[in-house]
């Protein structure tokens, strides 16, 4: 009888398709469990076989586990989304399967436990206060020094992740995060709102696999005041002891967090000689990073990942030369809407460097310059053997690629694009 790889839900850019793959190539059949299948397109696309339940409620999951191992092997079980790594986590510790401590998971995803834990290592971190109110939010804003970084104790993506320079804008940022009860997902989310330090210096992410550090990438966020990737570069640019720095300090949060089984995210702030831990995720990197770095070195954090759910031995290791990769994300400056965009992908495709162009959104839709990662319109990947020279042409083919694809348009008031 050939085991199954249950799926609880999955990404919906990124990579969700290749933990199915992964999944087929190494022997198991992957199954997604989901709310909705037919978000994800590449579910029908590539035949993954799909069982219908709400992922929301352990005990509805549990229930679809139960019927799917009636006549399968559950091999493993594992998550590829960031909303969903405690519900699979929750449902491989019952099943006796590999994976994250659920509670470690948990605290992990609370911004606020978290930061406490973090703080309670000795390790470097913002100042934070968590607000229940406005009222409290402000105080410590004051006591900290504007600007601060305001966001929601629970979330993914950047979403409702904002830099607030005055009172008048913290107060109706605290005001509509508390508003909230669920997330994008449509899950309960925990009440509260995380005010922070703001620390103005370069952004790096850890990638770290079962205790060892895979790489450490340096990455290049939009405008202020919201705090969306828009590209990520492999190597790091930094110097071999402060890279040794950043990883010392990632795998000591790692391990004051409890997160020491599979693939755990990392992201830093560094400016000269001062580190400052801005998050730990208890998951695989998004942002094609994971991509990034198998075209950087050969090794394939979704294939460990997904073997290490399927109770495989792996480990780290570069398997190629090493190299440089780095990828752009396309975005608005301003209103627009998207022409065709396939003559301009197969263009982009054939420029010397480019390891893939891909756009995301459909011709017709309307953008507008983005403040979480669904503003995002598709990607330029591009390896070299010399860092800057990817670097460059990252920046220079995603910009003729957003150029090529986006007609400016006037804006519409924000009651027009809500109702559109």
């Amino acid at each position: 009888m050939r085991g199954i790889l249950i799926l609880v839900e999955s990404n919906t850019t990124g990579t969700g398709r290749e933990f199915a793959r992964r999944a087929g190539e190494m022997g198991a059949e992957p199954v997604l469990i989901a709310a909705d299948p037919g978000r994800y397109g590449y579910v029908a696309a590539d035949g993954v076989r799909c069982v219908v339940a709400d992922t929301s409620d352990n005990a509805a999951l549990l229930a679809a586990a139960r019927l799917l191992a009636a006549d399968s092997e559950v091999a493993g079980v594992t998550s590829s989304s960031d909303y969903f790594v405690l519900a699979a986590a929750v449902l491989a510790r019952a099943w006796h399967r590999p994976g994250p401590s659920p509670d470690a998971v948990r605290d992990c995803q609370h911004k606020g436990t978290q930061r406490r834990q973090l703080a309670a290592a000795g390790l470097p971190g913002p100042r934070y206060a968590i607000a229940e109110t406005e009222a409290d939010a402000l105080v410590s804003a004051q006591r900290m020094g504007f600007p601060v970084v305001v966001k929601p104790v629970q979330g993914s993506g950047s979403f409702g992740v904002r830099l607030c320079e005055t009172g008048d804008e913290l107060a109706e940022h605290v005001r509509s995060l508390l508003a909230r009860t669920v997330n994008e997902r449509n899950m309960k989310i925990a009440p509260g709102a995380l005010v922070e330090e703001y620390i103005d210096a370069q952004e790096f992410s850890v990638e770290i696999f079962h205790g060892s550090v895979a790489a450490i990438v340096r990455k290049h966020l939009g405008s202020l005041p919201y705090f969306v990737e828009i590209g990520h570069d492999i190597p790091s640019g930094l110097s071999a002891s402060d890279e040794a720095r950043l990883g010392k300090f990632a795998m000591e949060a790692v391990s004051s967090l409890g997160l020491t089984w599979g693939a755990v995210h990392v992201e830093i702030r560094m400016r000269g000689g001062r580190i400052a831990i801005v998050e730990v995720n208890a998951r695989l990197a998004g942002g094609m990073i994971p991509e990034l770095v198998r075209r950087y070195c050969g090794a394939d954090l979704v294939r460990l990942q997904v073997g290490a759910a399927l109770g495989r031995s792996a480990e780290v290791g570069r398997v190629a030369d090493i190299r440089a990769a780095s990828i752009r994300f396309l975005v608005a400056d301003q209103d627009a809407t998207l022409r065709e965009p396939g003559h301009a992908i197969a263009k982009v495709r054939s420029l010397p460097g480019v390891a893939d162009a891909t756009v995301y959104k459909a011709a017709n839709e309307y953008m507008t310059p983005p403040v979480d990662f669904r503003g995002r319109i598709g990607h330029v990947m591009t390896i070299s053997n010399d860092a800057a020279t990817a670097c460059r042409a990252a920046d220079k083919y995603a910009t003729m690629l957003r150029d090529e694809i986006l007609v400016p348009v006037p804006s519409r008031s924000a009651e027009t694009y809500q109702e559109a």
